[in-house]
């Protein structure tokens, strides 16, 4: 069921397509969605149109799909994102992976928007994503596992990879920006974290929370692509500062560091082999 549905969903995109198939994926979060504006000789794909996509329900998701050049790489963009929190299954949130994969993706670059749980780190900063930590209780893989997919038990000691990691800090050295690194937890959402949960999370090894992107790293582990991932960090968690949290607040920040972000993801994707 799940392959016919793939096919389908990528028989669909492969009719709208005039150019070379892509071949690194992109998936763009909040408020970080600007960067497929980018996109050379874009087709513009919405989500409701693709057989099986889920739809974007979320402030800052555009809800589709962006595929052409950039920095001379062929690419495919998810301008907007799924998330556990809007009723969807861990199945349905990494669905849209699984269609990068069998359209020839190799690559995944997986961006979000992030509360700071380090000290050390400010709102608008950037950070390099070296591992993460799954509190979301739930597991994309769990049931029957598609041997034409991936492996019954993958591996995620490098999740993401070591290669990509060492251009991102090239990258950023070339433009001088201060590019954090750290460990990304995954939370479900959608209310923030409380400030106790913020300790426990720091205690554990935290260093940045949000609701998203684990499970798109754990489907793309398994079906064998290279991922980086990139967090903005756009607010301090819960605890840290004495103010309240609010979705504005993630948005704004997005917006204020756009540039950097276009600039490291630029030079990222030119330097991907």
């Amino acid at each position: 069921m799940m392959m016919e549905q793939i096919n389908e969903s990528k028989t669909y995109i492969e009719e709208q397509l005039s150019t070379t198939k892509p071949d690194i994926g992109l998936i763009l979060g909040s408020g970080l969605g600007i960067l497929a504006d980018e996109i050379e000789n874009p087709k513009v794909i919405p989500y409701a149109d693709i057989p099986h996509f889920p739809t974007s329900t979320v402030s800052g998701h555009k809800g589709q799909l962006v595929i052409g050049t950039l920095q001379g790489q062929h690419v495919i963009a998810m301008q907007g994102r799924f998330h556990y929190y809007e009723g969807y299954s861990m199945q349905q949130v990494t669905f849209p992976v699984r269609v990068m994969k069998a359209l020839g993706v190799e690559q995944l670059l997986v961006t979000n928007a992030a509360g700071g749980i380090n000290e050390s780190f400010n709102p608008g900063d950037l950070m390099l994503i070296s591992d993460h930590i799954n509190m979301m209780g739930d597991n994309p893989l769990i049931g029957p596992n598609v041997d034409e997919l991936g492996p019954r038990f993958p591996d995620m000691s490098q999740a993401y990879s070591n290669e990509l990691m060492k251009v991102a800090k090239s990258c950023a050295q070339e433009i001088n920006l201060n590019l954090q690194e750290g460990v990304y937890v995954g939370n479900t959402g959608p209310t923030y974290e409380t400030g106790s949960e913020i300790k426990l999370l720091r205690t554990l090894g935290g260093d940045a929370v949000g609701m998203s992107t684990v499970p798109e790293v754990i489907v793309a582990n398994h079906a064998g692509m290279k991922v980086l991932g990139i967090s903005c960090i756009s607010n301090m968690a819960a605890g840290i500062l004495d103010q309240p949290l609010s979705h504005d607040e993630v948005i704004e920040t997005t917006e204020k560091v756009r540039e950097d972000f276009i600039k490291l993801v630029k030079n990222v994707i030119k330097k991907m082999a």
